[in-house]
Protein backbone atom coordinates (compact mmCIF):
# COMPACT_ATOMS: atom_id res chain seq x y z
CA UNK A 1 0.00 0.00 0.00
CA UNK A 2 2.56 2.28 0.63
CA UNK A 3 4.22 1.82 -2.56
CA UNK A 4 1.24 2.56 -4.53
CA UNK A 5 1.14 5.86 -2.52
CA UNK A 6 4.37 6.59 -2.99
CA UNK A 7 4.43 5.57 -7.00
CA UNK A 8 0.89 8.20 -6.78
CA UNK A 9 2.65 10.97 -5.41
CA UNK A 10 5.92 10.49 -7.50
CA UNK A 11 3.45 10.60 -10.70
CA UNK A 12 2.02 13.91 -9.65
CA UNK A 13 5.46 15.47 -9.09
CA UNK A 14 6.16 13.91 -12.40
CA UNK A 15 2.70 16.22 -13.50
CA UNK A 16 3.47 19.10 -11.99
CA UNK A 17 7.39 19.35 -12.65
CA UNK A 18 5.89 18.61 -16.66
CA UNK A 19 2.93 21.95 -16.13
CA UNK A 20 5.85 23.98 -14.48
CA UNK A 21 8.05 23.25 -17.38
CA UNK A 22 5.23 23.77 -19.81
CA UNK A 23 4.45 27.11 -18.16
CA UNK A 24 8.05 28.20 -18.62
CA UNK A 25 8.43 27.70 -21.85
CA UNK A 26 5.33 29.40 -22.97
CA UNK A 27 6.57 32.67 -20.82
CA UNK A 28 9.85 32.59 -22.76
CA UNK A 29 8.28 32.28 -26.16
CA UNK A 30 5.53 35.11 -25.45
CA UNK A 31 9.13 37.05 -24.33
CA UNK A 32 10.76 36.26 -27.82
CA UNK A 33 7.54 37.08 -29.11
CA UNK A 34 7.37 40.18 -28.20
CA UNK A 35 10.53 40.81 -28.32
CA UNK A 36 10.47 39.78 -31.88
CA UNK A 37 7.68 41.92 -32.43
CA UNK A 38 9.37 45.06 -30.91
CA UNK A 39 12.49 44.50 -33.33
CA UNK A 40 10.42 44.25 -36.26
CA UNK A 41 8.43 47.25 -35.24
CA UNK A 42 11.46 49.06 -34.58
CA UNK A 43 13.22 48.34 -37.82
CA UNK A 44 10.16 49.13 -39.58
CA UNK A 45 10.29 52.73 -37.99
CA UNK A 46 13.84 52.99 -38.70
CA UNK A 47 13.27 51.86 -42.55
CA UNK A 48 10.19 54.02 -42.72
CA UNK A 49 12.66 57.19 -41.44
CA UNK A 50 15.37 56.14 -43.54
CA UNK A 51 12.87 55.99 -46.92
CA UNK A 52 11.50 59.48 -46.11
CA UNK A 53 14.55 61.38 -47.90
CA UNK A 54 15.55 58.27 -49.74
CA UNK A 55 16.61 59.08 -53.55
CA UNK A 56 14.35 55.83 -54.12
CA UNK A 57 11.06 57.73 -53.97
CA UNK A 58 7.59 56.64 -53.34
CA UNK A 59 4.13 58.71 -53.07
CA UNK A 60 3.92 58.02 -49.65
CA UNK A 61 7.66 58.93 -48.96
CA UNK A 62 6.97 62.34 -51.04
CA UNK A 63 3.25 63.24 -49.07
CA UNK A 64 5.35 62.03 -45.38
CA UNK A 65 8.46 64.93 -46.40
CA UNK A 66 6.47 67.31 -47.87
CA UNK A 67 3.95 67.39 -44.61
CA UNK A 68 6.97 67.57 -42.25
CA UNK A 69 8.99 69.94 -44.42
CA UNK A 70 6.04 72.39 -44.34
CA UNK A 71 5.72 72.29 -40.97
CA UNK A 72 9.49 73.11 -40.55
CA UNK A 73 8.57 76.23 -42.86
CA UNK A 74 5.52 77.42 -41.29
CA UNK A 75 7.24 76.79 -38.04
CA UNK A 76 10.70 79.09 -38.99
CA UNK A 77 8.22 81.44 -40.97
CA UNK A 78 5.98 82.18 -37.53
CA UNK A 79 9.06 82.30 -35.46
CA UNK A 80 11.22 84.12 -37.45
CA UNK A 81 8.93 86.97 -37.86
CA UNK A 82 8.66 87.06 -33.80
CA UNK A 83 12.40 86.88 -33.51
CA UNK A 84 12.85 89.55 -36.46
CA UNK A 85 9.71 91.33 -37.67
CA UNK A 86 9.64 89.86 -41.01
CA UNK A 87 9.04 86.62 -42.57
CA UNK A 88 11.55 84.65 -44.24
CA UNK A 89 10.15 82.60 -47.03
CA UNK A 90 7.29 85.48 -49.12
CA UNK A 91 9.82 86.40 -51.97
CA UNK A 92 7.20 88.25 -53.74
CA UNK A 93 6.18 90.54 -51.08
CA UNK A 94 9.78 91.09 -50.17
CA UNK A 95 10.18 91.67 -54.70
CA UNK A 96 7.57 93.77 -54.44
CA UNK A 97 8.31 96.19 -51.14
CA UNK A 98 12.27 96.09 -53.17
CA UNK A 99 10.06 97.90 -56.21
CA UNK A 100 7.79 100.12 -53.95
CA UNK A 101 10.83 101.11 -51.93
CA UNK A 102 12.75 102.05 -55.54
CA UNK A 103 10.34 104.03 -56.50
CA UNK A 104 10.07 106.09 -53.74
CA UNK A 105 13.97 106.79 -53.30
CA UNK A 106 14.80 104.46 -50.67
CA UNK A 107 17.20 102.69 -51.28
CA UNK A 108 18.65 102.03 -48.25
CA UNK A 109 15.30 100.11 -47.56
CA UNK A 110 16.12 98.06 -51.42
CA UNK A 111 19.15 97.18 -50.15
CA UNK A 112 17.44 95.33 -47.02
CA UNK A 113 15.15 93.43 -49.39
CA UNK A 114 18.02 92.61 -51.67
CA UNK A 115 19.77 90.81 -48.62
CA UNK A 116 16.57 88.66 -48.17
CA UNK A 117 16.21 88.11 -51.54
CA UNK A 118 19.86 86.68 -52.43
CA UNK A 119 20.76 84.60 -49.69
CA UNK A 120 16.86 82.58 -51.20
CA UNK A 121 18.60 82.14 -54.24
CA UNK A 122 21.84 81.18 -52.73
CA UNK A 123 20.27 78.72 -51.16
CA UNK A 124 18.19 77.19 -53.70
CA UNK A 125 21.49 77.19 -56.18
CA UNK A 126 23.08 75.49 -53.21
CA UNK A 127 20.44 72.49 -52.39
CA UNK A 128 20.57 72.09 -56.60
CA UNK A 129 24.25 71.76 -56.40
CA UNK A 130 24.33 69.06 -53.26
CA UNK A 131 21.49 67.25 -54.92
CA UNK A 132 23.56 66.96 -58.57
CA UNK A 133 27.01 66.42 -56.95
CA UNK A 134 25.19 63.46 -55.00
CA UNK A 135 23.06 62.45 -58.05
CA UNK A 136 26.01 62.13 -60.87
CA UNK A 137 28.13 60.02 -57.73
CA UNK A 138 24.72 57.53 -57.23
CA UNK A 139 24.14 58.56 -54.14
CA UNK A 140 21.32 57.37 -52.10
CA UNK A 141 22.21 60.64 -49.98
CA UNK A 142 21.41 62.96 -52.43
CA UNK A 143 18.50 64.56 -51.47
CA UNK A 144 20.03 63.81 -47.38
CA UNK A 145 22.72 66.25 -48.27
CA UNK A 146 21.01 69.64 -48.00
CA UNK A 147 18.50 68.44 -45.48
CA UNK A 148 21.52 68.29 -42.98
CA UNK A 149 22.86 71.31 -44.30
CA UNK A 150 19.39 72.60 -42.95
CA UNK A 151 19.68 70.85 -39.89
CA UNK A 152 23.02 72.28 -39.13
CA UNK A 153 21.99 76.19 -40.38
CA UNK A 154 18.74 76.00 -37.67
CA UNK A 155 21.17 74.14 -35.17
CA UNK A 156 23.38 77.04 -35.54
CA UNK A 157 20.28 79.40 -35.82
CA UNK A 158 19.02 77.86 -32.30
CA UNK A 159 22.33 78.73 -30.54
CA UNK A 160 23.12 81.74 -31.86
CA UNK A 161 19.98 83.56 -31.49
CA UNK A 162 19.90 82.28 -27.51
CA UNK A 163 23.19 84.26 -26.84
CA UNK A 164 23.52 87.21 -29.52
CA UNK A 165 19.63 88.83 -29.76
CA UNK A 166 20.94 91.93 -28.63
CA UNK A 167 23.93 92.43 -30.85
CA UNK A 168 23.27 95.11 -33.52
CA UNK A 169 24.03 92.86 -36.59
CA UNK A 170 21.31 89.70 -34.86
CA UNK A 171 18.48 91.08 -37.00
CA UNK A 172 19.79 91.53 -40.56
CA UNK A 173 22.12 88.40 -40.11
CA UNK A 174 18.88 86.32 -39.15
CA UNK A 175 16.53 87.44 -42.27
CA UNK A 176 19.65 86.16 -44.04
CA UNK A 177 20.14 82.70 -42.65
CA UNK A 178 16.85 82.20 -42.83
CA UNK A 179 16.16 83.37 -45.99
CA UNK A 180 18.91 81.11 -46.85
CA UNK A 181 17.10 78.21 -45.28
CA UNK A 182 14.14 78.90 -46.66
CA UNK A 183 15.52 78.49 -50.37
CA UNK A 184 17.40 75.69 -49.73
CA UNK A 185 14.21 73.82 -48.63
CA UNK A 186 12.19 75.06 -51.29
CA UNK A 187 14.38 74.09 -54.08
CA UNK A 188 15.15 70.68 -52.28
CA UNK A 189 11.62 69.73 -52.52
CA UNK A 190 10.78 71.08 -56.01
CA UNK A 191 14.11 68.69 -57.14
CA UNK A 192 12.15 65.62 -54.71
CA UNK A 193 8.86 65.89 -55.96
CA UNK A 194 9.12 67.31 -59.57
CA UNK A 195 7.55 70.41 -58.94
CA UNK A 196 4.52 68.99 -57.56
CA UNK A 197 5.11 70.79 -54.32
CA UNK A 198 5.99 73.64 -52.70
CA UNK A 199 6.84 73.79 -48.79
CA UNK A 200 7.97 77.10 -47.72
CA UNK A 201 4.81 79.20 -48.95
CA UNK A 202 1.22 78.45 -49.57
CA UNK A 203 -0.19 80.73 -52.32
CA UNK A 204 0.88 78.19 -54.79
CA UNK A 205 -1.09 75.40 -52.98
CA UNK A 206 -4.36 77.65 -51.73
CA UNK A 207 -4.17 78.36 -55.66
CA UNK A 208 -4.30 75.01 -56.47
CA UNK A 209 -6.78 74.08 -53.95
CA UNK A 210 -8.79 76.50 -55.66
CA UNK A 211 -8.46 75.20 -58.46
CA UNK A 212 -9.33 71.24 -57.73
CA UNK A 213 -12.74 73.06 -55.81
CA UNK A 214 -13.47 74.61 -58.93
CA UNK A 215 -13.46 71.35 -60.91
CA UNK A 216 -15.59 69.38 -58.18
CA UNK A 217 -18.04 72.13 -57.95
CA UNK A 218 -18.28 71.97 -61.66
CA UNK A 219 -21.80 70.20 -63.50
CA UNK A 220 -21.03 67.90 -66.52
CA UNK A 221 -24.67 68.17 -68.10
CA UNK A 222 -23.07 67.51 -71.31
CA UNK A 223 -22.16 63.62 -71.41
CA UNK A 224 -20.87 64.00 -74.81
CA UNK A 225 -17.92 66.12 -74.27
CA UNK A 226 -15.14 64.83 -71.78
CA UNK A 227 -16.16 65.58 -67.74
CA UNK A 228 -14.16 68.08 -65.93
CA UNK A 229 -13.24 65.85 -62.79
CA UNK A 230 -11.46 67.13 -59.42
CA UNK A 231 -8.10 65.03 -58.58
CA UNK A 232 -9.09 64.05 -55.34
CA UNK A 233 -5.56 62.77 -54.43
CA UNK A 234 -4.15 65.76 -55.35
CA UNK A 235 -6.77 67.99 -53.29
CA UNK A 236 -6.33 66.06 -50.38
CA UNK A 237 -2.16 66.20 -50.86
CA UNK A 238 -2.66 70.38 -50.85
CA UNK A 239 -5.17 70.22 -48.13
CA UNK A 240 -2.65 68.02 -45.81
CA UNK A 241 0.39 70.54 -46.65
CA UNK A 242 -1.60 73.42 -46.26
CA UNK A 243 -2.64 72.27 -42.90
CA UNK A 244 0.76 71.38 -41.79
CA UNK A 245 1.80 74.53 -42.40
CA UNK A 246 -0.38 76.13 -40.69
CA UNK A 247 0.24 73.65 -37.61
CA UNK A 248 3.66 74.43 -38.04
CA UNK A 249 3.25 78.07 -37.78
CA UNK A 250 1.10 77.92 -34.38
CA UNK A 251 4.37 75.40 -33.07
CA UNK A 252 6.83 77.88 -34.70
CA UNK A 253 4.88 80.85 -32.63
CA UNK A 254 4.44 79.04 -29.24
CA UNK A 255 8.11 77.88 -28.80
CA UNK A 256 9.39 81.03 -29.93
CA UNK A 257 7.53 82.63 -27.11
CA UNK A 258 8.69 80.45 -25.07
CA UNK A 259 11.97 79.08 -25.87
CA UNK A 260 13.29 82.04 -28.12
CA UNK A 261 15.84 81.02 -31.18
CA UNK A 262 15.50 77.70 -29.08
CA UNK A 263 12.47 76.83 -30.77
CA UNK A 264 14.87 75.75 -33.83
CA UNK A 265 16.71 72.94 -31.81
CA UNK A 266 13.78 70.38 -32.33
CA UNK A 267 13.45 71.10 -35.76
CA UNK A 268 17.27 70.68 -36.59
CA UNK A 269 17.01 67.29 -35.02
CA UNK A 270 13.83 66.01 -37.09
CA UNK A 271 16.20 66.69 -40.32
CA UNK A 272 19.02 65.34 -38.86
CA UNK A 273 17.15 62.32 -38.12
CA UNK A 274 15.51 62.27 -41.66
CA UNK A 275 19.10 62.58 -43.08
CA UNK A 276 21.27 60.30 -41.73
CA UNK A 277 19.88 56.57 -42.52
CA UNK A 278 20.27 57.87 -46.35
CA UNK A 279 24.16 59.47 -45.34
CA UNK A 280 24.84 56.54 -42.83
CA UNK A 281 23.91 53.45 -46.03
CA UNK A 282 26.16 55.63 -48.46
CA UNK A 283 29.06 56.27 -45.71
CA UNK A 284 28.62 51.84 -45.41
CA UNK A 285 28.65 51.24 -48.85
CA UNK A 286 31.56 53.05 -49.46
CA UNK A 287 33.59 51.74 -46.97
CA UNK A 288 32.69 47.91 -47.88
CA UNK A 289 33.65 48.49 -51.68
CA UNK A 290 37.01 47.45 -52.32
CA UNK A 291 39.51 49.75 -52.98
CA UNK A 292 40.32 50.41 -57.05
CA UNK A 293 43.71 50.23 -58.25
CA UNK A 294 45.06 52.75 -59.99
CA UNK A 295 47.23 51.52 -62.83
Amino acid sequence: MRNKKTSGEIERSCGKITLKGQLMTNARQRRETKRSLGNGLASRYVSSVGSVASSQRTGVADLQLGMILTFIAGAINAGGFLAVGQYTSHMSGIFSSMADHLALGALDLVLVGFAALAPFVIGAGCSAILINWGRRRGLDSQYALPLLLEAALLLAFGLYGSHSPSSRLFTPAVIAWLCFIMGLQNATVTKISGARMRTTHVTGIITDIGIELGKLCYWNRDASIPRVDADSAKLKLLLLLLTSFFVGGIAGAVGFKWGGALFALPLALTLFSLAVSSIARDVSKHRSEPPSLSP
